[in-house]
């Protein structure tokens, strides 16, 4: 049995975890003004936004436990295939949080909807806009994913791989979930600056004075619906789902090779911008790093490990019952009396 492996991945999550760090200063900040501004002059809609962004802060916090707890252990031997999936587990975590959200949004707006309850334009209008517009930043900040993993492998040198691209553009199963978790946490709250301030200015203008709870329940499906992705995508990585399209693509690699017999392919992901490939074939030896190449060719896996196990096709070699003798067929040297 032969066998050639890589060693764990690491990652480099130093830039989103500092645009992360910028966007907990900012929201604690507002938080604070807000906290303070709203005591002092009794606006009870700054006092409520004020405590929302504390909430806002306390997941983004989450977040920044998950960079700390994998910059902290990125050597650190007793994980066998590196720390890359605390950012799915963190972003998980922070996807429930969203939907709870999402529950707490609608459950809301649907009392408001039946039992109206006066609201204070002049006061909530103004909130609502500095809300929009720290979310905007935030946003802006946290939208590039520049994550990176790399590998360095036993007999090659190491790979690294980087993986830079907006959260709006579908590429987030390939990304850093836990910064994604922190971006849909501003963008929900975003979605609901706008929705208060349509709401509000229909009501203040027009007497609409019910559309603020429909914004209210229409954003929180909205919301809902990305933190139900959000669960979706991170699952995926957390129960190691196989990845179809590289499978298929290095089974037939596999394939092509003559002299291999009942290949068997894992391929998943470890971590942002980290794939995984264990191979396992019937083959000679001798086909060992020759197998690790042509796998290698199909992608730079962040981890490789290729298995040749002895193969049971037969030989030539006569068997050696074949040797048996007929002594009937054959004179001896000598009689039996």
């Amino acid at each position: 049995m032969s066998a050639s492996r890589s060693t764990s991945p690491t990652y480099a999550m130093g830039g989103n975890e500092r645009r992360t760090r910028i966007v907990v200063l900012i929201t604690v900040l507002t938080m604070v003004v807000e906290l303070v501004v709203g005591r002092l002059t009794g606006s009870m809609a700054l006092w409520a936004d004020g405590w929302h962004m504390a909430s806002h802060a306390g997941a983004l916090g989450l977040t920044l436990f998950g960079y700390a707890f994998a910059r902290r252990h990125a050597q650190n031997p007793r994980y066998t295939f590196g720390v890359g999936k605390v950012f799915s587990l963190v972003g998980f975590g922070s996807a429930i949080a969203l939907s709870f959200v999402s529950l707490e949004m609608v459950g809301e707006s649907a009392v408001r909807l039946v039992s109206p309850v006066p609201i204070e334009f002049e006061q909530a209008l103004p909130v609502a806009v500095v809300g929009l517009l720290v979310n905007l930043a935030c946003a802006v900040i946290l939208m590039k994913d520049e994550s990176q993993a790399g590998s360095a492998h036993h007999d090659g040198p190491a790979h690294a791989h980087t993986h830079s691209h907006s959260h709006a553009h579908g590429a987030e199963t390939e990304g850093d979930h836990n910064l994604r978790a922190a971006f849909l946490h501003v963008l929900a709250d975003a979605l609901t600056s706008v929705a208060a301030i349509g709401a509000l200015l229909g009501g203040r203008m027009f007497g609409w004075n019910s559309l603020d709870p429909i914004m209210g329940i229409l954003g929180g499906l909205m919301v809902a619906r990305w933190g139900l992705l959000l669960v979706r995508d991170t699952a995926r990585v957390l129960l190691d789902e196989r990845l179809d399209g590289y499978h298929a693509r290095v089974l037939a690699a596999v394939d092509a090779l003559p002299g291999v017999h009942e290949p068997t392919v894992h391929v998943w992901r470890l971590g942002p911008g980290a794939i995984a490939c264990a191979v396992t074939v019937q083959a000679r030896a001798s086909i060992t790093p020759t197998l690790r190449e042509v796998v290698a060719q199909v992608h730079p896996f962040a981890w490789l490990h290729c298995m040749v196990e002895p193969s049971h096709e037969p030989t030539n070699t006569p068997h050696p019952s074949d040797h048996a003798h007929d002594h009937s067929d054959h004179p001896h040297g000598h009689q039996h009396r």
